[in-house]
């Protein structure tokens, strides 16, 4: 081999080469080209053996032009390129979804003023600005201006509580599997749908609406408004499902779980319960004893330090422009209502968490930053380990609440 002349070894390792290509790309080639690559082939080494150096680089050129057409297609049209384009973003944006950083709309004021739920206002169409500031508003804040006109008499149902916090004629729904509506239903079966959900829609007018119905036999007259004002978008933040991977969970961090098997966020009631996602403040991890001396939260009998919840306690006490108050420290479960079984109502009550338990059945303590008006372990107690789903890390949208940016 070593008296071999280069030329000759070039010319076998083609040969050689031309064999692995049919062989790795056998599905793709067609019949015919199979067959005229192994006649290449086959000139090409009896060029070899004959020694005609001529012959041999004439049967490498041929070889090695039928390999490099075979494969080749028609070029893709710009349709086709751009389809192409957007079905591989949308299965990276799947992947990132499922994986790493997955958007969350918050849909309550459980965490005000440090993350804002949608707020509804009263505000009659006369006072509505204009057309270009309502544009830009919606851009920048996520507000929107509604109102929605009974077109004809129509009977709802008069049942259960129409002055509760939810009636049972009004029910939330997802529109698009992201935006949170509701629907109205009456008593001949039809179904006005509504721009935001329920608690909202009564801030806009609807419960007054209701409460003249009961007094009139149901009827809701042609004509009525059902509800008119601003709803001001919840903040999206990006939840980030990566960490609790690699890292334990750390008191005082925002953070988001599912309500698999937390039976008392059903039955506790309120505006959070047919949620199936909930976003709060970790406030006690496994092994943790928790009770409250308002305005403080106590963890083993000592005031918790961490600087998330230390924020709750000097948070100065503000009205938002819904007149829903926001509660200054931490303060004990309301046992009106509906909301009845609630674990921390006075002092000396404790919220123990299990650290000694297998694998995903660790437990956390979930509370809201606006103590006032979250629904949390307060109620229905400790949340799970295989419960939880990440961090809350970024405030994306809308830009100008005063809330964009990293989440602390």
């Amino acid at each position: 081999m070593f008296f071999t002349p280069q030329w000759k070894k070039e010319a076998k390792l083609l040969a050689k080469g031309a064999r692995k290509f049919v062989h790795y790309k056998r599905d793709l080639l067609k019949p015919d080209r199979v067959a005229e690559i192994e006649s290449r082939r086959d000139d090409l080494l009896a060029a070899v053996k004959s020694g005609d150096r001529a012959k041999t680089d004439e049967a490498s050129k041929q070889l090695r032009a039928t390999c490099e057409n075979s494969l080749r297609v028609k070029p893709p049209t710009w349709l086709e390129e751009n389809v192409e384009v957007m079905f591989v973003a949308v299965v990276i944006a799947l992947g990132l979804r499922a994986y790493f950083l997955q958007p969350f709309r918050i849909p309550t004021g459980s965490m005000q003023p440090t993350l804002n739920g949608i707020i509804g206002t009263r505000v009659e169409e006369k006072n509505w600005p204009a057309l270009p500031q309502r544009v830009a508003e919606m851009a920048l804040r996520g507000r929107q201006y509604v109102k929605v006109v009974n077109d004809r008499d129509r009977h709802v149902r008069i049942g259960v509580t129409l002055r509760g916090e939810k009636m049972t004629d009004l029910r939330d729904t997802q529109f698009l599997h992201f935006f949170s509506r509701s629907e109205l239903h009456f008593a001949d079966g039809e179904i006005v749908r509504m721009p935001a959900p329920a608690s909202q829609i009564y801030q806009l007018g609807l419960s007054q609406v209701l409460e003249r119905a009961a007094l009139n036999g149901g009827l809701i007259p042609a004509g009525t408004v059902l509800c008119e004002g601003m709803i001001d978008s919840g903040d999206l933040v990006l939840v980030d499902r990566f960490s609790y991977h690699f890292r334990r969970p750390a008191r005082g961090e925002v953070f988001v779980f599912d309500t698999r098997g937390i039976e008392g966020t059903r039955q506790a009631g309120g505006d959070q319960s047919d949620s199936t996602h909930y976003i709060k403040r970790l406030c006690g991890l496994p092994g943790d004893s928790l009770s409250i001396s308002p305005p403080h939260l106590l963890v083993d009998g000592k005031i918790a330090r961490e600087p998330g919840i230390a924020h709750v306690y000097d948070l100065p006490l503000t009205r938002q422009t819904s007149g829903s108050g926001v509660t200054t420290g931490y303060a004990f479960a309301d046992l009106g209502g509906s909301k009845r079984g609630a674990l921390l109502t006075k002092p000396g009550e404790h919220l123990d968490l299990r650290a000694q338990a297998p694998y995903g059945l660790r437990e956390y303590a979930a509370l809201g930053d606006n103590s006032g008006n979250s629904l949390d372990s307060r109620y229905w107690g400790s949340v799970k380990e295989f419960n939880l789903v990440g961090p809350a890390l970024f405030s994306l949208w809308p830009v100008t609440t005063g809330h964009w940016g990293f989440i602390h």
